[in-house]
Formats: C-alpha cells, sequence, structure tokens
C-alpha cells in the first residue's frame, strides 16, 4: 500500500494547543463502520453508546516528566528527551541540534525554575539522533526528572519552558487512571475519562480492564517510506496481569464487546489475543497493524484524531476501513472538530 493513501490536509488551526477545560466535555465523533453513519456527541455521553457487559482496556502507563532544558558551558540552549535508562545508570536521551555537538560536550541540566542543577556529559552519540549521557549527581533518575523534567508534549503543541503552564500540562497531559511510570508520551484516547465518567460507566454495568504498555517516541515517527510495508515499526513494552485479563475474557465469554482505549490498547491486545482469549503476559510488541490485519479480540475503539501519514492513522484505517476513516476525518474537518494529542475522540463501533 502506498503510504500517501494515508494523506489528508488538515487546517493547522485545528491542531489543538491545550486540553478541552474539562476532560470528558470534549466532543464524541461515533462512527459506525459497517454503515458509515456519524453522530456529533460529547465524550462525557459516551455511556450512550455502551451496552451492559461492555469491556473498556485502558492503559495505565503513567508519563514521565522527560523533556528537559540545558545549557552549554558556552552559553547555548539545549532541549532534549529522556528515553530510558540503561543498565551502567546512564541516559539514552535524543537532544535537538546533536548534530552540532560532540562526544565529551559538557553542559548544565536546568531544572524547572530554570536554576543550574547538575552537569551532564555526552558520553557517546549514538544512531538514530540518539545520544548517550552520563550525569554528575548521585540523584535516582525519577528524582532528577521530577526536577528538571517537563511534559514530554508532542512537537505540534508548541511550548517553551515556562514552568506555570508546564504545571497544568503536568496534571492534563496524563490519564486519571496513569499508574505505572514508564512512558514519553501519553495514551491521549484515555485523557478524556473523568473519575466520575468511569463510576457512572460501571454503575451502568461496563467492565473496565487494564494493560500497560509505555509509549515511546517512536510512537511520533512519521511513516517516510513510499510504501508502508516498507517502514520498520518501533518496539514497546507491555504487561497485563491475570486479573485483567479474566475480566477481559470474561466479558468476551459472555458476549461483551471489547472496547479499546486507544491505539496502544488495541496493539497490546492483539499482540496478546490467542483466538479470542487473553492471557496475563509480560514481554514487547512490534506489531504493525495495517490496512489488510484481521482483528482477533478488538469489537470497538476509543481513538483519537491522528496525523496524515502515521502509523496510528494505519491502524485505525485497518479497523474501519481507510475510505471510511478519511471520510469520517473530513466530517470532523468541516464541524471543526480539535484534532491530535489534545483533541476530540472518535468511537468506532
Amino acid at each position: 500500500m502506498k503510504t500517501e493513501k494515508l494523506n489528508y490536509y488538515l487546517p493547522p488551526e485545528l491542531i489543538a494547543q491545550c486540553p478541552c477545560p474539562v476532560r470528558s466535555s470534549s466532543r464524541l465523533l461515533v462512527f459506525n463502520r459497517c454503515s458509515g453513519d456519524t453522530i456529533d456527541s460529547r465524550f462525557s455521553s459516551i455511556g450512550d453508546f455502551l451496552s451492559p457487559g461492555d469491556c473498556l482496556v485502558l492503559n495505565d502507563t503513567k508519563v514521565l516528566p522527560a523533556r528537559f532544558f540545558a545549557r552549554k558551558t558556552t552559553g547555548g540552549k539545549l532541549e532534549g528527551l529522556f528515553l530510558w535508562q540503561n543498565s551502567d545508570n546512564n541516559w539514552i536521551v535524543m537532544i535537538k541540534g546533536a548534530r552540532r555537538l560532540r562526544s565529551g560536550d559538557i553542559f548544565i541540566l536546568k531544572d524547572r525554575q530554570k536554576a543550574d542543577f547538575c552537569e551532564a556529559e555526552l558520553f557517546e552519540k549514538q544512531a538514530r539522533g540518539r545520544c548517550l549521557l552520563r550525569l554528575k549527581t548521585e540523584a535516582a533518575t525519577e528524582a532528577v526528572l521530577e526536577a528538571i523534567g517537563f511534559p514530554p508534549l508532542p512537537p505540534y503543541i508548541k511550548r517553551d519552558d515556562d514552568p506555570a503552564i508546564a504545571q497544568i500540562d503536568k496534571l492534563r497531559y496524563q490519564t486519571v487512571y496513569a499508574r505505572k511510570n514508564g512512558a514519553v508520551a501519553a495514551p491521549t484516547a484515555g485523557l478524556h475519562f473523568t473519575e466520575p465518567l468511569i463510576e457512572q460507566l460501571q454503575q451502568a454495568g461496563i467492565s473496565f480492564a487494564y494493560i500497560t504498555l509505555h509509549i515511546g517516541a517512536g510512537t511520533f515517527k512519521p511513516v517516510t517510506a513510499e510504501n508502508l510495508d516498507d517502514h520498520q515499526i518501533h518496539q514497546e513494552q507491555f504487561s497485563i496481569d491475570q486479573e485483567n485479563a479474566r475480566i477481559i475474557n470474561k466479558a468476551k465469554s459472555k458476549g461483551g464487546r471489547i472496547i479499546t482505549v486507544g491505539t496502544t490498547s488495541t496493539r497490546t491486545l492483539e499482540t496478546l489475543a490467542t483466538g479470542a482469549q487473553i492471557k496475563a503476559v509480560t514481554g514487547s510488541t512490534g506489531l504493525f497493524i495495517k490496512p489488510g490485519y484481521k482483528f482477533k479480540i478488538t469489537d470497538a475503539m476509543i481513538t483519537n484524531f491522528h496525523l496524515p501519514k502515521s502509523t496510528l492513522l494505519a491502524l485505525v484505517a485497518a479497523f474501519a476501513g481507510l475510505e471510511n476513516i478519511l471520510a469520517a476525518y473530513n466530517h470532523a474537518i468541516l464541524q471543526q472538530y480539535r484534532f491530535y494529542s489534545y483533541g476530540d475522540a472518535m468511537l468506532i463501533i
């Protein structure tokens, strides 16, 4: 399949720069993939489209404050993204403008109040724009990130190092059910849920199951290959425990729909599914879901609106049909929906 088929034009003003004042008041486009019908609604009304016995599967990963700022010893400003810590306690990061840096360079990491925090040495430049940093501090990584880190918003959301705005993003670029540290991007379909809405749905007979998939920076990587099949998708770590596997299997066996919340939950469940059953397991997935894929367990999906020519758009196109999805997106654009991470949501049934 030609990657260009996943392209569409989005007016720049529809890229949401801030979250909706109330999470669940975001808009919801309900799309029927069999009939092609669309309904314009609000996320707070999502229960109108669910039934007792349905099971929502959510990703409880927690976003690290992974974006950081530093200054060169010569005074120049740097911006980086923490990816993970290796076995030697060094940081694997991406740094804007890394081509101008050299191994052995020293710079100063800044805290959120823009004060000097500690020195770091660029120990090694690696492939795919990654760098190995050696921090000159005894503090644990999570403590360092808590002191210096900003929410790792995607590049189409424009932010500087304003600590007041960062405090808002720290709260809102995180689901209310986030539990397990490890992601450098949010599972954005889940950002629309509030605790009262979850309680309301549970009281209506909807069950909730949780998986963990730590979203990496690869989720932002655009597809640059001419043919979609030539794109190398990123690997991500996941886990699901026995109790949550049981909840999913029980709902499926009783005829309830398995409704994944976000592409990360979808990717995890489809990796795990054996027939229509799920087993408790920890591992990694490199599953690339694209048009032509046969879904094993996903019956419906809650998702945000995705970038053109992205692996996430390929996944929802595989689920609902490419022409259907592009038609739904065109409807959303005409109706002035807000797009991408801080934007509105779709329910595909």
